[in-house]
């Protein structure tokens, strides 16, 4: 299937690497400027590495580390030099890559912000993270959806950010959308170990999905990332995982997309992304197609509320040294008073 990590590439296969990165520390526009070229740098080892490759992903905050400092100085835009660096790496490379951007946001704080260039230097993909990982993360909410296309050889595929991964509909949203692979960034830490672990291999199996994962690595002198760079076959196997903890290795295999096709087509026992819109099929033609989920209905109503909802003790991010917010979602921050 794998053919040695994709150095035997088969006609239909795609070949992915993982760049494991070495966490940095970003405090001024010079030090963002030395971590663009770093990443530069590897997606040139990438494209060495491995002739067959096709797509290299850097994890969530490759740029910026896990500071989380909101300064506006250090912050990306689409049309910036950081976005410019990554689009000349994959035209001189010839190779599609997945890009972290903290994406300045004037009217809000922050967006964290994950990008796809294809071999041509074009930007193909832009999604916002949805789910911060709160309280400790200070972003925006994401406001774009997740958006699907058609990546290196036709291959249907998305990208969600980190704690995203954590919430089965994300992943279902993706399948739902047509995305046949998965990629999912982060900058997780070693307490996450396991529960990254098992997501992506149930992210992959419940949606009958290929699903490609890498967090950032190593140690900033504060904190500690595992890289762990995992793909999981759309039966939740695993097919390469970087265990290592070896900083910039590169975690490489090969994934096909139209053995996910055939089983989406084909399966009948276990095509969970089916039948979760046609229950019982046996019993009733066409099975169920309704929605008996309690609360999407109250989520889609603005009326999501958990039966212990008044209980919850962590509801803001002060906990972790950021102010209570005041702004609703959607609303834009006023312009300070001259």
């Amino acid at each position: 299937m794998n053919g040695l990590g994709g150095l035997n590439k088969s006609e239909h296969g795609v070949g992915i690497g993982l760049v494991q990165l070495q966490l940095p520390v970003t405090v001024t526009k010079a030090d963002l400027a030395r971590q663009t070229q770093v990443i530069v740098d590897l997606v040139a080892k990438a494209r060495r590495n491995q002739p067959g490759m096709d797509l290299v992903v850097f994890p969530e905050y490759a740029l910026h580390g896990l500071s989380m400092d909101i300064n506006p100085d250090i912050m990306c835009s689409l049309d910036g030099p950081e976005v410019a660096a990554f689009k000349e790496a994959c035209r001189k490379n010839a190779i599609w890559g997945c890009f972290s951007i903290m994406e300045l946001n004037p009217g809000g704080m922050p967006y964290n912000s994950g990008i796809v260039i294809d071999d041509q230097g074009e930007l193909k993909l832009y999604y916002r993270k949805m789910h911060p990982w709160v309280p400790v993360e200070p972003w925006e909410p994401g406001d774009l959806g997740i958006p699907v296309i058609d990546g290196p050889k036709g291959a249907k595929l998305a990208l969600i950010i980190c704690h995203d991964g954590m919430f089965p509909e994300m992943a279902h949203e993706c399948a739902y959308k047509g995305a046949e692979i998965m990629i999912r960034t982060a900058g997780y830490t070693a307490p996450i170990r396991e529960a990254w672990r098992f997501t992506n291999q149930s992210n992959a199996f419940c949606n009958l999905m290929v699903t490609a994962n890498v967090c950032m690595c190593g140690s900033d002198g504060t904190f500690d990332s595992m890289g762990e760079g995992m793909i999981c076959n759309f039966d939740g196997s695993v097919i390469a995982h970087g265990t290592s903890g070896r900083p910039n290795e590169i975690i490489t295999a090969e994934v096909r997309p139209d053995l996910v096709r055939e089983a989406r087509r084909g399966w009948g026992v276990e095509n969970n992304i089916y039948q979760f819109g046609h229950r019982g099929y046996v019993a009733v033609e066409g099975g169920a197609g309704d929605a008996p989920y309690s609360y999407m209905h109250d989520l889609i109503a603005g009326k999501y509320q958990l039966p212990w909802e008044n209980e919850v003790k962590v509801t803001d991010g002060t906990s972790c040294g950021f102010p209570k917010p005041s702004r609703r979602y959607g609303e834009t921050l006023k312009p300070a008073a001259e």
